[in-house]
Parts: structure tokens; sequence; C-alpha cells
């Protein structure tokens, strides 16, 4: 899962001495080192103000940065220090301190530390009732207890649609999202197809091209696998005409592009969007640690193969 959630604070977030800012709104998720920067920028003031809760969850933030940039240590040390200060905390600024320490314990890969303290962050944000960060906490754990990430991703979508906050409410299409991989995991491909279709439509009500583009990818990979091929070729190629636009390459949608025109038998223009696929995937760090699908789409791009010549 993206590293999405909440966006502004329910807890130490209140505008404190000096006229503190909301350093929820400064997160940039897709760039934690530069969010870690303005969150550090904020220290100075945040001390001077004696605002214990605004610091402590200034840190939790700063803390969840670090994490984010595989700096596990210095973001068990950053929790240490709110740790000391929790006792004269805001009791909410207790629901970031332990959903913060999950997360670091989840990141660094000890999924099984991170549970309890998961879960813990979980309760105490429904007693709390701060809805933004149960949900949070039901997608980290969702993450950290695999098995029963199904689950935890409804726990998640019932809060936000349910939720009287407005932010909890907006998290509902990334939330259909991850569902729908959960039931495609467990090839459960109509559910999968169903949940992916509703992200798509919260997007479309939204207005958000951008999000809507990448939910389309989903629901056409889904119709290639439920064999409606030629309606999933229709959307991938309309994606990459978007892309094209934009100056913009997109390796998974030639990836899909190449499986459905593999499955239709037009096998030399497949092998031209496998090649296509391949340059561009072993360029993600996502993809290229799967060996066998890098090596897949190399052998039916037949890349590093001489080319035929024409007689």
């Amino acid at each position: 899962m993206s590293d999405s959630g909440p966006k502004v604070g329910e807890a130490g977030s209140k505008i404190g001495r000096g006229d503190l800012p909301d350093y929820d709104t400064l997160w940039e998720y897709e760039l934690p080192d530069r969010s870690e920067r303005k969150f550090r920028e904020l220290l100075p003031a945040a001390v001077d103000s004696l605002d214990i809760s605004y610091l402590t969850g200034l840190l939790t933030q700063i803390a969840r940065a670090e994490a984010m940039q595989r700096k596990f240590q210095e973001a068990e040390k950053t929790l240490d220090r709110v740790e000391k200060a929790l006792p004269k905390a805001d009791q909410k600024v207790s629901v970031r301190y332990t959903l913060e320490r999950g997360r670091v314990l989840s990141l660094s890969g000890k999924p099984r530390e991170a549970q309890p303290r998961l879960q813990e962050a979980f309760n105490l944000a429904l007693i709390f009732k701060m809805d933004l960060f149960a949900i949070d906490a039901a997608r980290m754990m969702a993450i950290a207890e695999p098995e029963k990430a199904l689950d935890w991703n409804l726990k998640a979508l019932d809060l936000a649609e349910k939720s009287s906050d407005v932010r909890a409410n907006r998290m509902c299409g990334s939330i259909q999202g991850s569902l729908g991989w959960n039931y495609f995991e467990q090839k459960q491909y109509q559910e999968a197809l169903f949940m992916f279709q509703k992200a798509l439509e919260y997007y479309e009500q939204l207005g958000d091209a951008v999000k809507i583009r990448v939910a389309k990818w989903p629901v056409a990979k889904l119709l290639r696998v439920i064999q409606h091929t030629e309606e999933a070729l229709e959307m991938q190629r309309a994606l990459f005409e978007e892309y094209q636009a934009e100056g913009k390459r997109n390796g998974y949608v030639y990836e899909e592009i190449a499986e459905c025109l593999q499955v239709m038998g037009q096998e030399q223009e497949a092998q031209e969007w496998f090649a296509a696929a391949y340059a561009e995937l072993s360029k993600d760090p996502r993809v290229g640690r799967d060996q066998n699908r890098m090596n897949r789409l190399k052998e039916l791009g037949q890349v590093g193969r001489p080319r035929p010549t024409p007689s």
C-alpha cells in the first residue's frame, strides 16, 4: 500500500502560542525527506510555545517521515522523546505515538511485533472517535497481518463510509482499491472487479483526473483476467494515449496491452509491447525484485535477441 494517512491532526495540531501552523497539512507523502525538513523547521517555534501536545504530535510526524526513509533508528529515538513527554500531553497524542511505533516496526520488517502496537492504536482511536487514525491503523494492520488483510480493509472502509469526518470519507477510494487487490489475491475476481469499479466511480465523482487514470488500470486488468479481453485492451490503449499525450511512459500499461494482444493471438505486436514493458519496468524497484515476472517479460519480448533481417 501507497503510505496514505491522516492529513489533518485530531491531536496535537491546535494552534498554540505564536500561531503555530497545522503540521499535518505540510505532508508530501511521496517526498518524506522534504516533509521531514518542513517539520524540523517548525521545531524551534514548537519548543518555544510550551505546547507539549503540539510538540509531541509534531515529533510523531518527524518519526513517520524518518521511517518512510528507512531511518528506523532515528525514528525510534524520535519516538522515545515523545514517550517521555506523553504524561503531559493531550491523551489523543497517544494514538499518534502508538500508531507510529507500529508503523516503524512494520516498515522495518517486523510485522508480528508491529501488530500489538497497531491494534492498540486502532482501539484507542475508536475510543477517542478519531476515525481517520482508526482507518490508518486498520490499513497498517492489513499490511502487518496479511492473512487478515481483507477483514482489516473492510473495517477501514466501514469507518470511512460512516464517519462524520470528511477527511475520513475521502479515504474510501483508496480503501476500495486495496480491497480490490485483497479479493484479487484470493482469486475472487468478480468481487475484485466490483471494488475496483467502485474506486473508479469514487474518483470520477471527485473529478480527480490523475486518480481516475490510476483507477482505470486495475479495472482493465480484471476485465482481461475474466476474459473480457477486447474491452480490457480498449481501456489500456486509451490509457496509453493519455500518458503519451503528456509525454509519459507507463510500463504497467505496456504489459497489459501485451497480455491482451497475446490472448488475442497477435503475437508480433504483443512481443513489441512486452519488450517495451520490460524496458520500463526494469527501472521500477517494486517490479525489479520479481525476477520471475521480469524474466517472463524479457523472454516474451525477445529482449537481447537479434532481430531477423528482412529478405
